[in-house]
């Protein structure tokens, strides 16, 4: 057999070869392109890029959760596609997704968003409790004390927790620590407070944001209706510039903390604590709960009204009185005769 007949046999079986291996590899290529779930029964809520994995080790998670037979072989040609630089997250799969669709997430970072709501009038405990019980925020902070929680948060000189956080709905990627949510809250409510001070009505007694922020926790838990903020917040601001205590229930029942049982007592108006606006004159030392804008807004731009006086209703409005005399009516009326269907708050 001559040399240039070698030759041409040794082309024809490379070439051969090629084909196969091409054919083989498109196949497996249409294969990897294909929807999970013609493949697979009962499909994974998600799969999870760790910080470090390569592509070899997320192709080792396919296989271990059922999506893939061929590791070796999957792995080549993913990394023959260019998927070498995936990102770390949680990263959604549903049934229409294939393989090279779950690789197409993660090289783009297409996470998986989760979210945590904190609500207006709550306490720095319950924001706490609300943060650590989902399951998607890494509890870091877990254990610490309020002080050290401040100090990661915001600083040496970090204030007191009550009310420094913004209450809204925080979005962020599976594993975010609480810290980092805390702190974008924290600065929110920073943000927020500056905004709204620097557009305060004139004659307002207060002496700093920290103090309207106070007034906007009382306003926050005294609320049943929106719409009713101002004028809350013009009754207790009428009676600061009077010299008059503000004797607000919301302020004795924190400063009660667990002695509070669902009911005040006359023992516990007399009871002194720092919060005891029926014992102490002007504002308690510190915010007794998160607030929104709207009551920030309030504090910071009250009805333009007399009263001094107000009475729930039972409907979660209020009856407002400028004497002691209509006010003293209209507590026998709503709260000494209550309905059974009485509430605080609306529906």
């Amino acid at each position: 057999m001559s040399l240039s007949l070698i030759k041409r046999c040794l082309l024809l079986l490379t070439l051969l070869v090629m084909l196969v291996v091409s054919i083989y590899a498109w196949q497996l290529y249409k294969q990897f392109h294909k929807p999970l779930s013609n493949n697979i029964e009962t499909l994974p809520e998600f799969v999870d890029v760790n910080p470090g994995d390569g592509l070899y080790k997320v192709c080792q998670r396919f296989n271990a959760m059922g999506l893939l037979q061929d590791t070796r072989s999957f792995c080549r040609i993913a990394l023959w596609s260019g998927y070498d630089a995936l990102k770390r997250g949680r990263y959604k799969v549903t049934e229409t997704d294939s393989l090279f669709g779950l690789l197409d997430k993660m090289q783009k970072g297409d996470v998986m968003r989760f979210q945590v709501a904190l609500i207006e009038g709550h306490s720095f405990k319950q924001m706490l409790e609300r943060i650590w019980s989902n399951p998607n925020i890494k509890p870091i902070l877990q254990g610490a004390s309020a002080e050290q929680i401040m100090k990661r948060v915001a600083g040496d000189n970090a204030p007191h927790p009550e009310g420094q956080f913004y209450p809204d709905t925080y979005y962020f990627s599976y594993g975010v620590s609480d810290i980092t949510v805390l702190k974008r809250s924290y600065k929110r409510l920073q943000q927020i407070l500056e905004e709204e001070w620097q557009q305060k009505s004139e004659d307002l007694p207060y002496k700093s944001p920290y103090e309207a922020l106070i007034m906007a926790s009382i306003v926050e838990k005294e609320t049943g209706l929106a719409s009713e903020r101002p004028e809350i917040a013009a009754v207790f601001v009428s009676r600061l510039n009077k010299g008059m205590r503000l004797q607000t229930d919301p302020t004795v029942i924190y400063g009660l903390g667990d002695q509070y049982k669902g009911n005040i007592t006359r023992r516990h108006l007399r009871q002194y604590t720092p919060y005891n606006t029926y014992r102490i004159n002007g504002l308690p030392p510190t915010p007794i709960a998160m607030v929104g804008r709207a009551a920030i807004n309030a504090a910071l731009h009250p009805a333009d009204t007399d009263a001094l006086f107000f009475v729930a209703k039972g409907d979660g409005s209020h009856q407002f009185s400028k004497t002691l005399q209509e006010h003293n009516k209209a507590v026998r009326e709503y709260q000494l005769t209550r309905k059974k269907n009485y509430r605080s708050a609306p529906k």
